[in-house]
């Protein structure tokens, strides 16, 4: 898909005569939600125009602006950028888009997802009414549709229907497991699969960070990837795992959207998604350009649901996988146990369950046998240990109070 626009704009550059580069106004716009998508598609352009005097850039948010600047200054041919940074500078002077000739849109749905709709219509206003536009979506919801309109001038709609799904491409299974069984589960299931670069999927930021941490004190060596990742802690993440420094990379959707991993053998979805779409996107990081693909996901109770969903969209059913795995007790659990052990079984008896201590009216009834009983051997102990001048902490008191 990359290649479709990124190789059409080099060619359409080239051929143009009197080409002037102009400081802040390139000739084609990209547009693309997240970062790691923007730097990718900037490698493919340095990559696919190497033997061309074409210039790109990349801008986005999350790092200073001062290099950014500067290279606009400098001028380009192609600008790749992220809605915000994009806006940001061009409300600061330092882009202008009075040149653009080419304009792209890539992963339009996901903007929606991510609320950048109305920035980038706010981008389109400004874009001169004579340019080329190309718009890219994995999926077509009502908003995206009344947007290409606005976009789009009568324009050829080309939809690709590869011979086999993504689902039917990648060898998929399901896991039954308890939410709490899944730190096992899934530490098992790396360590069986040490040798294959694996994603592995959470829904939110603090559960990526928390599957580092565990998988950490296992022994796995892994990288998290999301939005409260700085840009340079983002990029690292990637490249450890494409130059094969580290197998393991978590992530959430918004970050591995468009992510391009070669040689990434296994999907592992330790959460299922909310939104059945989302997981074909998720199992499509593997099985690509031809080569075999697996994706292993956990299913608790409560995502049941979200497995209906799923199946029913991909129209077929995912097989279970039975995985022999041991919990491991973590120290919170042993020290827990260790404590409820320590404590005296028979003062956890002497008392019931339940004390009524709510005020009744009428007539005061006597002290209950138990309660006196009780009563009488703790001051009787008092009074020995006082004696000895040695104090003792009661560990639970009980006021009676009288009418």
């Amino acid at each position: 898909k990359t290649a479709a626009f990124t190789i059409a704009i080099l060619q359409q550059l080239t051929a143009e005569k009197n080409r002037k580069v102009s400081a802040g106004s390139p000739r084609a716009l990209i547009v693309t939600p997240t970062r790691e998508l923007a730097i990718q598609i900037g490698e493919s352009f340095s990559t696919y125009g190497k033997f061309t005097n074409i210039t790109n850039t990349v801008i986005f948010g999350g790092v200073k602006q001062g290099n950014q600047t500067r290279i606009l200054q400098e001028g380009v041919d192609v600008l790749v950028a992220t809605p915000g940074r994009l806006l940001d500078l061009m409300n600061q002077g330092y882009v202008s888009l009075r040149n653009v000739g080419w304009s792209v849109l890539d992963e339009a749905d996901r903007m929606l997802d991510m609320g950048f709709i109305h920035d980038v219509r706010k981008i389109i206003a400004k874009l001169p009414p004579k340019r080329q536009s190309l718009f890219f979506s994995a999926t077509m919801p009502p908003e995206i549709v009344e947007l290409s309109k606005k976009i789009l001038g009568n324009p050829a709609r080309v939809t690709i229907q590869p011979e086999m799904t993504t689902a039917e491409k990648v060898k998929q299974s399901i896991c039954f497991a308890e939410k709490a069984d899944k730190p096992a589960l899934l530490t098992h299931v790396l360590r069986e699969n040490h040798d294959k670069a694996t994603l592995v999927f959470t829904r939110t930021k603090h559960g990526a960070d928390k599957i580092t941490r565990f998988l950490k004190k296992a022994g796995i060596t892994s990288n998290a990837i999301h939005g409260n990742k700085s840009q340079t802690a983002r990029q690292i993440a990637l490249e450890n795992i494409k130059k094969g420094y580290t197998k393991v990379l978590i992530a959430t959707d918004i970050a591995a959207r468009g992510i391009d991993i070669d040689d990434l053998q296994l999907v592992i979805n330790y959460d299922l998604p909310n939104i059945a779409e989302t997981y074909v996107h998720r199992i499509g990081r593997t099985g690509r350009a031809g080569a075999d693909g697996q994706a292993i996901s956990f299913c608790d109770k409560e995502e049941r649901a979200y497995l209906k969903d799923i199946q029913k969209l991909i129209k077929q059913t995912i097989p279970e996988a039975k995985i022999q795995y041991t919990r491991e007790i973590t120290n919170k659990e042993s020290s827990a146990s260790q404590e409820e052990s320590r404590t005296p079984r028979n003062f956890r008896e002497a008392l019931p369950s339940k004390i009524n201590h709510r005020k009744k009216t009428g007539k005061p009834g006597k002290i209950p046998d138990h309660l006196q009983s009780r009563l009488a051997v703790k001051k009787t102990e008092n009074k020995e240990l006082n004696s000895k001048g040695e104090v003792i902490r009661p560990r639970r008191i009980i006021r009676l109070k009288k009418n």
